[in-house]
Order: structure tokens, then sequence, then C-alpha cells
């Protein structure tokens, strides 16, 4: 295919995909179930960490941890003490366990307490930089209260040159606005134009076999160079074409 058949087979696998029907089975449907701001990306950013293996597994736990937080993320983390951290005993999804997430509740109460919220801190984070400098920025601040090392996996940093897949796919479903209701698109302080492709095994391999990316390994070089070939066919909303790979890879095999 010459570039121009590309972008024509791409945007429409992306309209294919980047339906309502895709929250059925994504992990997206968990923050779905919000209407408030606050929540949403409270969830959102919580279900974005444990979003690796199978898909019906982080469903479920996203699922029980909502109903841990009694279903109120936003005031949950405003009024967590310590007193609430028996109620995650045994909470475990892959390596991350209830003492990383005990960490991840004191870090969103401290950047909702004294840097404006989640959207705040990435905007300003993110200021005069890429976004991908702004999430290692953002990373900075998140860790600044004592914690295990251990914890520090489960926030990627592209400035060590991971491709962040998990926390892109975060921003994306905060700041993309689609005409269909997928992404959310709450985040007006950040432009879809300035987002990075949730960089895994199955958008990898597509955009191998589709000659948008070369390197073998999915790391933040890696992610560069797939932006660059993304942002070549849309420069405004280049991450649509996450719903062409990913669909390619999961659903139809490519």
């Amino acid at each position: 295919m010459n570039r121009s058949e590309l972008k024509e087979f791409l945007d429409e696998k992306a309209a294919f995909y980047n339906k309502p029907k895709f929250i059925e089975t994504d992990p997206i449907q968990i923050p779905h179930g919000f209407t408030k701001k606050e929540d949403i990306e409270i969830a959102a950013f919580l279900i974005a960490t444990i979003a690796w293996g199978n898909r019906k597994s982080i469903i479920t736990n996203g699922a029980r941890l909502m109903d841990l937080m009694d279903h109120s993320p936003h005031e949950f983390v405003l009024h967590f003490t310590e007193n609430d951290t028996e109620r995650f005993a045994g909470f475990v999804h892959r390596t991350f366990n209830e003492k990383d997430l005990i960490y991840f509740l004191k870090a969103l109460q401290h950047i909702y307490q004294n840097h404006g919220g989640l959207e705040q801190v990435f905007v300003n984070a993110s200021e005069g930089k890429t976004l991908q400098e702004g999430i290692h920025h953002v990373r900075k601040i998140f860790f600044a209260l004592p914690h295990l090392p251990r914890t520090e996996k489960h926030f990627s940093d592209p400035l060590k040159n991971s491709a962040a897949k998990r926390i892109n796919m975060f921003l994306r479903w905060m700041v993309r606005k689609d005409a269909v209701g997928v992404d959310f698109g709450i985040w007006k302080g950040l432009s879809p134009a300035q987002l990075s492709c949730p960089l895994d095994v199955h958008s990898g391999n597509v955009a191998r076999k589709l000659e948008l990316l070369t390197r073998k390994q999915n790391d933040a070089k890696a992610l560069v160079e797939l932006d660059t070939s993304l942002r070549l066919m849309d420069s405004n909303d280049p991450v649509k074409y996450d719903f062409a790979l990913f669909g390619l890879g999961v659903f139809e095999k490519f």
C-alpha cells in the first residue's frame, strides 16, 4: 500500500472500532460508570495503572477496586486515612499489590490537595515541553512522598526509554474527544495533537507489518517513530489510529 491507501485503510479501521460497542470489552468501561470529572479521571488513572494482562481480569479487578472505594473515587481519595488501608488487604493485580495501591491513593490525595488535581498537574508539567517529558515531571511529583522503590515500576518514565503504554492510554482517554463517546475528552488544557499512541505488543506488531514502525523493541524510541508516522496521516488526532492498530491486532489477528 502507498501512504494514501494506508491512510484510507487505517481511517476505515479506526472508525470501525471507535464505536460505543468497543467499551463493552475494554477497561475504559470502568471510568464510564461515572459522570463527575474527578471520579472519571481518578478511576481512569487507577484502571490504566493495572491495564496489563488479561482484559477480563483487568475489568474484574477494576470493578472490585471501585467497590472498595465506595464507588466515589474522588471523595474516597480526598478523605483517605490510615484507617482505610485495611479494606485493601489482599488486593492484587499481577505485580500491583495492596502496598502499591495504598501509595497510589496517598499520592493522588497529595496531587488533589496540593497541585490542583490530575489535569492541572499534567498541564503544568507539560508547558513548553512534549507530553512525554511532561509525564516524567508528573511522575516526580507523584513519587514525592515516602514510598517503596518497587512501587515506581507501576508509573513508567518515558525519559528512561519506556513507551509508557498505560499512562499514554490514560491520557488518550482524558484528552481525546471523539464523536461517539468512547474517549472522554474532559481535559481541555491539553490537545489531542500532543498525544502519543499507547504502544504495546499488539499495536507494535501491526505497526511493523504496515511499515509504520521499524524498531523492534517497544520502547520510547519506537514510540517516537510510530508517533511520527501517525502524525503524517493526521496531525490533529494521531492517536485515533490506536483503535485501528489495536483492533487489527486483537480482534483480527492481523
